[in-house]
């Protein structure tokens, strides 16, 4: 392999480890191997087709804003990827979605300054960074979204003129809300084209702030943020303990909303859970409609699937739609890659798609499926459900035994089960600091030294997390 190469993509390595936590490094980006860089494209091994998705549905403009600092601006990116292991299949896809990664005519090349700040101001040109395969034309309607559709309907058809601004979606992953918010995103720039629109993910959000803030570029950040007509974020609840980029947020807020300019904004809980953000955001938060978006029912399951199944050109008869729905709960993107599974299975056998096979198929994907990693609002909710006490009083200046006890509890098991700093930790579970944090931790494992009730009680509540 070109030594040349293997160093460019050791550098690119290094800057995305800087980025992103350790655990996801290690599980999707340490697995990518550096095939080859001819002209002005750079092709990438991947393991897997789900690998492939994920790195292009939420990584992508990390892995641009790194290669084009070490291969070159507008560098083009083309993986090869993997799929079908026992017969060593590989197909060579090539990175099919925008990127906001901003391309400069000169990349500095020492430090560790990251190139992901926003587009000037007076740049007019905005790719919005929608999916167009994300509309309402494919978005399957039932009663668990029925709500956060019929309001995103309304925001597309009128920005910022309904009383739902800003349109907070929220539920559980894998339920739509990254649909839904593309399609709103995708019909207001049919409507009115002339909208500057913009679907960004708070991780990404984050990324370009710590770059102006490296950049000392931070005014043009914020500049650039205000002068947008729908703001799209996506998972906002990762900007919890975060208190600069929530500040920064919260002035580009104001702005946008005192202006008259739409939000959308979607979580993973609704805003009274959301710990480690500041009260005057989640005051904001609740100005305009919380739509909650609830894991589908068995006959939304049943929808999503003919509907899945009739734009692809597949054949499913009735029974294999019916057992798939009926074993497949957990989210639309599980159904969705249950019916690629099929008609791969299909194509590489040549055989039709029967229960027989739904079931060896289904089988195999319900328990691949990979769990949410657990986040320390998962730990601080299961242990005050456990010991019966409100998340409230975690956060107050109480000093009962009880409340105490549980605040140390959690801060042991979060540090144990979760990856967040003692520091975050301490931000979410009663706004203490690291100190606290490994002082909780010192004191919980030495009580289960001792004491045999108390020790079966955590392994209880470690059992129940591993459950959730």
């Amino acid at each position: 392999m070109d030594n040349k190469l293997v160093e460019r993509w050791e550098a690119c390595l290094k800057f995305f480890a800087d980025n992103i936590s350790s655990a996801t490094y290690d599980k999707f980006f340490l697995s990518i191997r550096p095939i080859k860089y001819e002209g002005n494209t750079l092709m990438l091994g991947v393991p897997s087709p789900f690998v492939y998705e994920y790195l292009e549905e939420h990584y992508l403009d990390l892995l641009r804003t790194g290669i084009y600092r070490y291969f070159g601006d507008g560098t083009r990116l083309v993986y090869r990827v993997l799929t079908d292991k026992e017969n060593q299949k590989k197909q060579e896809w090539e990175s099919d979605r925008s990127s906001t990664a901003v391309v400069q005519k000169s990349i500095p090349q020492d430090g560790n300054k990251v190139v992901a700040s926003p587009p000037m101001p007076a740049v007019q040109e905005l790719d919005p960074r929608l999916n167009p395969k994300y509309n309402f034309e494919n978005f399957i309607e039932g009663l668990s979204n029925k709500l956060s559709r019929t309001a995103g309907e309304a925001v597309a058809q009128s920005p910022a003129k309904t009383s739902f601004n800003p349109l907070f979606i929220y539920g559980p992953s894998g339920v739509g809300k990254t649909h839904l918010v593309n399609a709103i995103g995708t019909r207001i720039k049919e409507l009115y084209p002339e909208k500057r629109v913009l679907y960004v993910s708070a991780h990404l959000f984050q990324v370009q702030y710590t770059s102006s803030v490296r950049e000392n570029t931070v005014n043009n950040f914020i500049n650039f943020y205000q002068s947008i007509d729908v703001l799209i974020i996506d998972d906002i609840q990762e900007f919890a303990a975060l208190t600069k980029t929530q500040n920064t947020f919260f002035h580009i807020f104001n702005h946008l909303h005192q202006t008259g300019k739409q939000l959308i904004l979607t979580s993973d809980r609704s805003p009274v859970m959301l710990q480690g953000m500041e009260d005057r955001l989640l005051t904001r938060f609740k100005w305009g409609l919380i739509a909650e978006m609830e894991r589908p029912n068995v006959e939304l399951r049943k929808n999503i699937l003919r509907d899945k199944v009739r734009r692809d050109g597949l054949k499913f008869s009735e029974k294999v739609i019916d057992y798939i729905a009926e074993h497949v709960d957990e989210s639309v993107r599980d159904l969705e890659g249950v019916v690629i599974s099929l008609m791969a299975h299909s194509t590489v056998y040549n055989r039709n798609v029967d229960v027989e096979m739904a079931e060896r198929v289904v089988r195999k994907a319900v328990r691949m499926v990979e769990q949410k990693p657990l986040d320390v609002s998962d730990v601080l909710e299961k242990v005050c459900e456990h010991y019966g006490v409100d998340t409230n009083d975690v956060f107050s200046k109480v000093r009962k035994r009880e409340i105490v006890q549980v605040r140390q509890v959690a801060m042991y098991l979060a540090k144990k089960h979760t990856e967040a700093s003692s520091s975050k930790i301490g931000k979410l579970i009663g706004k203490r600091d690291h100190a606290t944090v490994l002082h909780a931790c010192k004191i919980v494992g030495a009580q289960i030294e001792v004491d045999k009730v108390f020790k079966s009680e955590i392994e209880e509540l470690e059992n129940q997390l591993r459950r959730r």
